[in-house]
Order: structure tokens, then C-alpha cells, then sequence
């Protein structure tokens, strides 16, 4: 049996560490629920966002109903999409209400948290905000008072105690359409507003219930509405309350780049496409029959770019995107940790161009000049570049990009830890390992200093 969609395949964590001048690389499987009832019964348990279950003869149609208001145990808690730091503790996160937390040296899975018990969550999504004082931020959908709504949740920092048991809601919208939420990846947060993007691909609730019922996968349940146009929601820091929404182009996005304010004006960078075609780009089998798709390499011709919008403007009015740089850019990451929801110069990417002489670039983009300056090197794929700031930099790209890389054609045994300087995409270190099995792409990641 395998999995229909690129986001459906198990949780693998991978850790590279460097110690003394030496490097290790290590690789374990998330020790999820879904991940131990599919191998203790051989067969695909839990449905994914693209791949329908087996059935089970022994669950009836009432089983399936009482699953529906327990998404966070009925639903898949497949972990694969991105890790990130609760104080000094490490979690695994997908969209669904689940998080795992792991143990950042061995990568055992330590403990297991169901946030729909605490926080009443549907979802969230898989890119929470980690701000400088240790707040954690992110956002979802959740039943309040009977109806579903988008909502902020802070998990506030605390250097004894838990997190999670402090969490609380601090900011509500209520969707466009009621019956159809908006499906976000991420959001922004700048220094007086949670910036969330509603774009026209939205989760039918109806179809979701259906969906289940029937033993069908999540992105069943999405619909694409191209006759409409995205918003850009203003929720108050300070109040909670939607402030305002603006209008711009029919988009869609996974990907914030950074939102921030400035002299009166707000300032969203994301990655965008003219539809969501992209998502059906990562099913397997769309990747296998490419070469006969003429429009493949159009679902994936995304491109970085920029909103900046008038603060106080009327409520609604519309402002139109401009091309930060004409090239496909995804899993973008800036110098996160001074300059995330603040002005802010460079960020940098992997390409999302399937059909370029070379698709494995490391791509890094100057917004203020237009500059683009690229790194690859052949037959390699790199992950999300992380940057780490040199210790006492002065200049926001004074520091390297760590990436993990895996080869292609006959070389697909290798996996690798590649360092750029991030100034000028120059490499500076590389260290690769042999794998016994072929050594699967990495989607996100994140630096941990003073780890043995």
C-alpha cells in the first residue's frame, strides 16, 4: 500500500549535529498513533489530507458519526509537516489539532497533545510564530458558541509550568462564508495585528461530515472559488477584534514570507499562485505522469510577492500585488528571530520551478534592490534554507543557511548537510552520509544551539 499525497507520508524526523567539527546524521519515524496502528495492521488506518483508508468492517456508520466531534482522535495526528520550540521543549505539527512532543537529541516521541480537548481546535496551522520573549502564536478554527471561527490562540511563555495548560484564545474573526472557512498554512504577525489571508480555497464543512462518513480524505472537502477574490484580515493585538480586511488579487498561498508595518503602511510578503492547482500538483500520481502533463510545470508557477497596503484605507479596498522577483520561490525563511513581523530586507528559498535547466536551486532574494542570487549544484535537492546569524553580526544576512540536500537519478542513498554563507550563497561546508534506503526530501526545519 502507499500514501496518494505528498502530505500524507509518515512523520520521518530527521537531526543533524555538529559537535566538535564532526557532524552526525540520524533518521526515526514519529511515533504517532496513526503510524503504530498502520504498522501494527499493515494497511493505511487513518485517512489522510489525499489518501482514503481502508475500510474497517468492524466500524459502523454510527462509529463514523461520533468521529466527527473528535477530530482530534478520529482524524489522522500524522505529524509530517514541521517542527517548532515550546520554551526548551520540541514539537512535531501537521494541520491537524494533534502535536507530538520529541526529544530533540534521540528524536524519541515523548508525549502526545490532543489541543481540541483544551482549546476546542479543529485545526491550526503547521506555522506557529515563536516570538522573542518565548510567546508562541498561532492560528485555527474552533467552535465558539456553536459556530465555527478563525481564532488566535497564545500559548504564553513560562519558564516553569506548562504552556499549553496557560493557553488561551486572543483573537476571533468569523469566516467569509460560515459553511466554508478558509484553509490557511500560516499567517503574519506584526506589531499591532494578527494578518491572516482568507483566500478562496475553503474547507467545506458539509463536505467534511460527508467526507467522513464515506471514508474520504480531507482535500476532498476543499473548494475552489476563482470568481472571488482574497482578503487580508487586521486582528488587534491589543482588542482581539477584527479591525479591518482589505481585497486584493484571486490568490492562493501556503507561505508568508513576513508581514510588518511601516510609516503608515502594511506590508505582506507571501508566495503566491493564480489558483491552487499546486495541490494536486503533490499527488503521486500527477509527479509520476509529469512528463506527459503539458500544465504541470503551470501548477507549480508560483511567485514571490508583495502587498503594501494603506493603513486607515476603506474597509475592502482593493490593492494589487507586486513581483518581488519572477522566479518560483517556496518554504521561504528570513533572519527570523530579529526581523520576523519587522522591515525587513532578504529572504530565502528553494525553487518552486519543475521545468528550469536546473530546479534545485537555493534562491536568495534582496527585496529592497530586486537582486537575486542563487546556489545549486547538480542532481542536488535541497530543503527549507535556515538562516543562523553569525554571533555578533551587524548586517541582517551577516551569517549561513544550513539545508539538508538529497541527490537524485542513481544517487538517491545520500543525504546531506550543505552551509552557505548567506551574504553571498557561497558554499562553505558540506557533510554527506550513505543511507540504507533512499533518503526522502525534508520539507521544514529548525536550528537548536548547544545540542551535544
Amino acid at each position: 500500500m502507499r500514501f496518494g499525497h505528498l502530505f500524507d507520508s509518515s512523520a520521518l524526523l530527521h537531526r543533524f549535529a555538529i559537535h566538535d567539527g564532526r557532524a552526525t546524521y540520524q533518521c526515526r519515524f514519529l511515533q504517532s498513533n496513526t503510524y503504530k496502528r498502520n504498522q501494527a495492521e499493515r494497511r493505511i488506518v487513518f485517512s489522510e489530507f489525499g489518501t482514503s483508508a481502508v475500510p474497517d468492517p468492524c466500524h459502523t456508520i454510527f462509529d463514523r458519526v461520533a468521529a466527527i466531534f473528535n477530530p482530534g482522535e478520529s482524524l489522522s495526528d500524522n505529524a509530517m509537516i514541521s517542527v517548532y520550540p515550546f520554551g526548551d521543549e520540541m514539537y512535531a505539527f501537521t494541520e491537524g489539532p494533534v502535536i507530538h512532543r520529541i526529544d530533540p537529541v534521540t528524536l524519541d516521541t515523548l508525549e502526545r497533545k490532543n489541543l481540541s480537548k483544551s482549546l476546542a481546535l479543529v485545526n491550526h496551522t503547521s506555522h506557529p510564530h515563536v516570538m522573542p520573549n518565548g510567546d508562541v502564536f498561532n492560528v485555527g478554527m474552533a467552535v465558539v458558541k456553536g459556530r465555527i471561527q478563525h481564532v488566535v490562540v497564545k500559548f504564553p511563555f513560562t519558564e516553569k509550568g506548562d504552556m499549553f495548560e496557560r493557553a488561551h484564545v486572543v483573537g476571533t474573526m468569523k469566516p467569509r462564508w460560515p459553511l466554508h472557512p478558509a484553509y490557511m498554512h500560516t499567517f503574519g504577525v506584526t506589531e499591532n495585528y494578527f494578518v491572516i489571508v482568507e483566500q478562496p480555497l475553503s474547507v467545506s464543512l458539509m463536505g467534511v461530515v460527508r467526507n467522513q462518513l464515506a471514508n474520504k480524505p480531507l482535500a476532498a472537502s476543499l473548494r475552489w472559488y476563482s470568481q472571488y477574490e482574497t482578503h487580508i484580515v487586521l486582528i488587534s493585538r491589543k482588542t482581539g477584534k477584527e479591525v479591518t480586511r482589505y481585497r486584493t488579487d484571486t490568490l492562493f498561498y501556503l507561505h508568508i514570507i513576513n508581514a510588518f508595518e511601516q510609516d503608515g503602511r502594511l506590508v505582506v510578503d507571501l508566495c503566491a499562485y493564480n489558483d491552487a492547482k499546486v495541490i494536486d500538483a503533490m499527488y503521486i500520481q500527477a509527479i509520476e505522469s509529469m512528463q506527459s502533463n503539458a500544465d504541470y510545470a503551470d501548477w507549480f508557477r508560483g511567485r514571490p510577492k508583495r502587498l503594501d497596503i494603506t493603513l486607515g484605507s476603506p474597509r475592502l479596498t482593493k490593492f494589487k500585488p507586486k513581483l518581488l522577483a519572477d522566479l518560483g520561490c517556496e518554504t521561504p525563511r528570513i533572519h527570523y528571530d530579529i526581523y520576523n513581523g519587522k522591515p525587513y530586507r532578504f529572504f530565502y528559498a528553494i525553487s518552486s520551478d519543475v521545468d528550469v535547466e536546473n530546479p534545485g536551486l537555493i534562491i536568495k532574494v534582496d527585496t529592497l534592490t530586486g537582486e537575486i542570487k542563487t546556489w545549486c549544484d547538480g542532481n542536488c535537492y535541497p530543503s527549507e534554507p535556515i538562516f543562523l546569524p553569525r554571533p555578533g553580526a551587524k548586517a541582517e544576512d551577516d551569517g549561513v543557511l544550513l539545508s539538508a540536500l538529497v541527490r537524485g537519478a542513481e544517487d538517491e542513498h545520500s543525504v546531506a548537510l550543505l552551509i552557505l554563507d548567506a551574504s553571498s550563497l557561497k558554499e562553505l561546508a558540506r557533510v554527506s552520509f550513505r543511507t540504507p534506503s533512499a533518503a526522502p526530501k525534508c520539507l521544514h526545519g529548525w536550528f537548536l544551539p548547544g545540542r551535544p
